[in-house]
């Protein structure tokens, strides 16, 4: 289940909320203009194209279009297997997004597939959002956060972007996500 933790940015030990509850974090993450909800999940092949999952959430995908504006649409898939290449691509992918960053333009993703966490630094707190299959969430432009997708990724994203740029991360240097309890840590108290 999806599970929403926030911390005082100060105190990465003790959370302040911890809920499962859709409604409370739809309305916790709306104060930080954060939107999150939920899709009815497709069916989809074990190794999907893009192709194949855009064409299955066709609809879902234009309604977020025409509401906000995207012109980009991709997926990031990561399957899991034993070769040395899935290793070096969850690697790699995982270090990328785990350090603290912002974006210029608004982070939607939705979770077709598997699981992962966005770390939201607004307001002095730390929202962690342990995020499913089904679930979509939006970090507005400029707010600070990370992501982690555990030390053995899995997972199907679809990605909106309002221009060809795709993702770039503005990183702060900071490192705050190493005081934070990882997905690992979370996928523990989301079962």
């Amino acid at each position: 289940m999806t599970l929403l933790t926030v911390w005082n940015d100060s105190d990465p030990e003790t959370p302040v909320v911890q809920t499962r509850d859709s409604d409370d974090i739809t309305r916790i993450l709306a104060g930080l203009g954060a939107r999150f909800s939920r899709w009815e999940l497709k069916e989809i092949p074990a190794d999907p194209t893009q192709d194949e999952v855009l064409e299955a959430y066709r609809d879902e995908i234009a309604a977020v279009n025409a509401e906000q504006g995207y012109t980009l649409v991709d997926v990031m898939t990561i399957v899991p297997d034993e070769t040395p290449e899935y290793r070096e691509k969850a690697d790699a992918a995982r270090q990328k997004f785990l350090s603290e960053h912002r974006h210029d333009d608004d982070e939607d993703r939705f979770f077709a597939r598997g699981s992962g966490v966005f770390y939201l630094h607004a307001d002095e707190k730390v929202h962690a959002v342990f995020c499913e299959a089904g679930d979509v969430i939006s970090v507005p432009a400029n707010t600070t956060h990370w992501f982690d997708m555990g030390t053995q990724p899995a997972y199907v994203s679809v990605r909106f972007f309002h221009d060809d740029d795709g993702w770039v991360g503005n990183f702060t240097g900071s490192d705050i996500a190493e005081s934070f309890a990882s997905y690992d840590e979370l996928a523990a108290v989301s079962v």
